[in-house]
C-alpha cells in the first residue's frame, strides 16, 4: 500500500509506489518489453520536471507504475452509494 502520508511526485512518494508495484510482482522478473515512441517534448520535459526524473526509461516506468497502482478509492465510495442504510449515522 502506498502511504498517503507523502506528498505526490516527491521522492519519498516516487519510492513507495515503486515498492508497492515491486511487492506486487510487477518490477520482478528477468523479461523486458522494449517501447518506443515520439513523444511531445514539452510534455516529456514537463514530467522529468515534476517528477525530478532525468532518463527516460525512468520516467516511463514510473508513468506506468502511476497508471497501474492508481488508487480506485473514488470508483469504490461511488459504488458504495445506497449501501448504508438510511438512519444509521444518525444520533440515538
Amino acid at each position: 500500500m502506498v502511504d498517503s502520508n507523502v506528498r505526490p511526485n516527491t521522492p519519498d512518494r516516487r519510492a513507495s509506489l515503486l515498492r508497492a508495484a515491486e511487492d506486487a510482482g510487477l518490477l520482478n522478473g528477468s523479461q523486458y518489453k522494449v517501447l518506443a515512441g515520439r513523444l511531445p517534448e514539452p510534455l516529456v520535459n514537463a514530467a522529468m520536471k515534476r517528477t525530478g526524473l532525468t532518463e527516460p526509461a525512468q520516467l516511463l516506468t514510473y508513468a506506468l507504475v502511476k497508471l497501474v497502482m492508481e488508487d480506485d478509492f473514488g470508483e469504490r465510495l461511488l459504488a458504495l452509494k445506497g449501501s448504508v442504510p438510511r438512519g444509521i449515522l444518525t444520533e440515538r
